[in-house]
């Protein structure tokens, strides 16, 4: 089996009480079975709160309170579990958490996701191009990944603006680009389930204004700093693209990446002509909207990818 991960992915780190948008706040947590068992055992005063502050129902999940934080984070925004527990105390989300796992043919990818502050600015502001790291023996090729790579490649390949580079990625894979109506899709996005007022503002914004934005304008104040949108791209398809279902299902998840860059920038211009400058803040900041709606959402993900399969065939 092999292991393979992003270069950066070892050098990720929690920041713990110095996040600005804590993920122990709005989400709701589940607790996978063993945890919840061992949850029952502790004794003391936080085994009384772990025992009234979890809803014990088929999936156990924590309480939010009121200001939908979850019950163990103090008001320094650390964890009372972690603080009393150690981290061996974590229900497995909360351990792993940005990370993620895709198990494909012979072997399993990891990542972070952009929803967490600290990997966006991680992610994003790296210079050079990504490499995977590989360990363990390849037991199964896979046509998904082999395209993937070659995919990663063409993306990565500087000697071109990233625009060519993105349309030459759809190319191979026989797919149309996304269209361009940002007042179909910001309405098409607001008709999604939605986490943060900020989401929905940056849409409306779009849904408003999209046809005036100066993007040549905004691409020259940008050209410096291409290689966040770059690695925003790479990113979104080291995650999503090798576990497509079918060779269709490839074509959509291709798109998502243009349709996901397209969508940033043009959030990024707004943003930009309001105020005459868009810092690298802000695109970290962008970046884990888009993730957090729309990557962390099954529901939302699968009606995207939907949406582009229609118009990309």
């Amino acid at each position: 089996m092999q292991q393979v991960i992003p270069d950066y992915y070892p050098q990720f780190q929690c920041i713990a009480g110095d996040c600005r948008h804590n993920c122990c706040i709005g989400w709701e947590i589940d607790i996978d079975e063993a945890t919840a068992e061992y949850y029952k055992d502790v004794h003391g005063v936080l085994g009384e709160r772990l025992h009234t502050q979890i809803e014990w129902g088929d999936v156990p999940h924590f309480r939010l309170t009121k200001e939908e934080r979850c019950p163990f984070l103090n008001r320094d925004n650390l964890c009372d579990v972690i603080l009393e527990l150690g981290e061996e105390g974590l229900c497995n989300i909360c351990h792993e958490h940005p990370r993620f796992h895709n198990e494909l043919p012979g072997r399993i990818e990891s990542g972070i996701g952009l929803c967490c502050e600290a990997a966006g600015r991680l992610i994003l502001g790296q210079k050079e191009p990504m490499t995977l790291l590989v360990s363990g023996e390849n037991v199964c090729e896979d046509a998904f990944v082999a395209l993937r790579d070659e995919l990663l490649v063409i993306l990565q390949d500087r000697s071109l603006d990233l625009d060519v580079r993105l349309q030459h990625m759809l190319d191979r894979c026989c797919v149309s680009a996304p269209d361009q109506n940002w007042e179909r899709w910001a309405s098409f996005l607001l008709g999604l389930e939605r986490l943060d007022e900020a989401w929905t503002e940056r849409l409306c914004e779009l849904k408003k204004e999209w046809a005036t934005i100066d993007m040549e304008a905004f691409g020259k104040y940008m050209k410096p700093r291409e290689t966040e949108y770059e690695q925003f791209a790479v990113s979104l398809l080291y995650r999503h693209f090798a576990n497509g279902a079918d060779e269709d299902d490839l074509g959509a998840r291709a798109s998502f990446v243009a349709f996901g860059c397209g969508l940033i920038r043009r959030l990024g211009a707004i943003a930009w002509t309001k105020t005459g400058h868009f810092s690298f803040e802000d695109q970290v900041g962008l970046a884990r909207l888009f993730s957090s709606e729309l990557e962390y959402s099954e529901e939302n993900l699968d009606a995207v990818f939907d949406e582009l399969f229609e118009g990309c065939h």
